[in-house]
């Protein structure tokens, strides 16, 4: 009898325990549940985030004037404004505001408010702020101003060729229109607990561990099919993976390698998605102080590197060589056969890096510090990289941080080489933000991301902005990058598609084609089968 009871008392455990595990899953069910590879996000203020830990969640928050199109950079299209038109001269332009696009709500504001020309105004201003907006730099080409409550007019300063014009959401999240009345009344409070007019609003925070999003049913596109949003950070990549064998995670993000891929592949009942246009991978050079103000030794390192050896590494599934400074999906990008008929493309030639640098004095070889995001889509192939650099006598001494101190460090200049992997909108975006020399790091009038305290092309870049025939803008831009390469002051190394690994019960909702974001968007229309 005692037995029986053993057996019984085992089996009302065993099914209290199943029905609390479908209870949470249930509860779970139209949550999606993403693993981010970072150790947590540094802010969620949309005009202060450079990470991409960050930038993945104010996507799901916020929204700009324009947007490219989920899934389709190609494609832009309104957003918050309605409808737009530029002038003859493409100097001004005139958004027409959505009506009925609420905030969401806030303290002091439970019901949320209606979105205005008030409010563009504020963030677009915001956003030219160094203070306020780590993009600032970028932003400071345009006057804007409300023309009544619906309608706001920007002056530019320059001409925005028409490749470039989601200059208005870029660098990301700046062109993110924050509610006005949240900013003044949240104060230092708004990092941690935004308030956009996106498909997701914020919920809760646990630092280093996830964060909690969940439905905005005022969402003007309509409520979002799903109820909520769940952003683990799982800086341990066997951790994501295990986690979407499980069943415990629907989204992870994957590692940019061909071995990765094929790992992810074997999970059951999950779907790898490889998206491209891709990011390409630079390296810069600080060529304001030795031994790299010495273009010979730029030069010994670019011969000394093997683009072939990193893509290999990488695997030719998700990565391709490049050598031009502009990549070749964009307007006046090259290709590697193109730079090689100008003898620009700096093939790969230990003997000829070894001669360089023996005539550059540094025979015995020398020292570089170089700092390392520990982000795989940073650490492994630089690390590739830097054993490449030790066979022509190059020391590249690493000092690996976190993704957030990563971007901090390299922005106050305590990098001698920073490798660096951007993927921008268009041409004139990359020359302003890693070429012009008011975009230099700690010491230009907007600093941003010139790394190389560069000074060569300020000409050619402001000639290419002011010409309103085209076919002069594309010719401006590649003698720019012809100078670029001249001055061996960056090298371009290859492009890499962006890997994630989902479930085959997610539905994004969009196709997947080009992406300007570095994910897959998660929209209203996202779903969980």
């Amino acid at each position: 009898m005692k037995t029986y009871f053993r057996i019984l008392a085992c089996l009302v455990l065993a099914f209290l325990s199943l029905s609390g595990v479908q209870s949470a899953s249930a509860e779970k069910g139209n949550v999606l549940v993403l693993a981010l590879d970072a150790r947590d996000l540094q802010t969620l203020d949309p005009h202060m985030s450079v990470g991409f830990m960050d930038r993945y969640v104010v996507d799901m928050i916020y929204n700009g004037l324009l947007r490219c199109q989920p899934g389709d950079m190609k494609k832009i299209e309104p957003d918050l404004a309605k409808s737009y038109e530029i002038s003859t001269d493409g100097k001004t332009w005139t958004f027409h505001l959505r009506k009925g696009v609420y905030f969401h709500p806030f303290r002091g504001q439970p019901n949320g408010h209606e979105m205005t020309s008030e409010d563009v105004v504020f963030s677009l201003k915001r956003a030219q702020n160094k203070e306020t907006c780590a993009g600032a730099g970028s932003m400071q080409f345009y006057e804007v101003t409300a023309i009544d409550k619906y309608t706001v007019q920007i002056n530019m300063t320059k001409i925005v060729p028409e490749p470039d014009r989601h200059f208005i959401n870029y660098p990301p999240g700046s062109g993110f229109i924050v509610s006005k009345r949240a900013v003044k009344t949240l104060g230092g409070e708004f990092k941690n607990q935004p308030v956009g007019t996106g498909p997701f609003m914020f919920e809760k925070y646990r630092p280093g561990e996830k964060l909690t999003l969940k439905a905005h049913t005022k969402y003007f596109r309509g409520t979002p099919k799903l109820g909520g949003i769940e952003v683990r950070y799982m800086p341990d990549v066997n951790s994501r993976i295990f986690g979407l064998e499980s069943g415990e995670l629907h989204v992870v993000e994957g590692v940019r390698e061909e071995v990765w891929v094929k790992r992810a592949e074997k999970v059951k009942n999950a779907v790898v998605d490889v998206i491209g246009p891709g990011e390409p991978m630079y390296i810069f050079f600080n060529i304001s102080k030795p031994p790299l103000d010495d273009i010979r030794i730029r030069q010994a390192i670019a011969y000394g590197i093997n683009r072939d050896t990193l893509v290999k590494f990488l695997g030719s599934s998700v990565a391709k060589s490049t050598c031009s400074p502009i990549p070749p999906f964009l307007s006046s990008g090259m290709t590697c056969e193109e730079v090689a008929k100008l003898g620009l493309d700096y093939a790969y030639n230990p003997e000829k890096a070894k001669s360089l640098l023996q005539e550059a004095g540094k025979q015995k070889g020398l020292e570089v510090l170089m700092f390392v995001s520990e982000h795989a889509a940073y650490l492994n192939p630089m690390t590739n990289l830097k054993e490449q650099l030790r066979n022509i006598g190059v020391d590249v001494k690493f000092n690996v941080v976190d993704h957030a101190t990563w971007h901090k460090m390299i922005r106050s200049d305590a990098s001698q080489i920073v490798p660096y992997s951007p993927l921008r909108p268009g041409p004139d975006v990359y020359f302003t933000q890693f070429y012009h020399s008011s975009s230099t790091v700690v010491s230009g009038k907007s600093p941003i991301t010139n790394f190389s305290h560069y000074k060569g092309i300020d000409e050619k870049i402001e000639r290419a902005r002011s010409s309103v025939k085209r076919e002069n803008t594309i010719m401006n831009w590649r003698e720019a990058q012809i100078q670029i390469l001249k001055d061996a002051v960056s090298l371009p190394l290859y492009i890499q598609d962006f890997v994630w690994a989902r479930s085959k019960s997610v539905d994004w909702g969009h196709p997947l084609k080009w992406t300007l974001a570095l994910y897959p968007q998660v929209t209203e229309n996202t779903t969980i089968k």
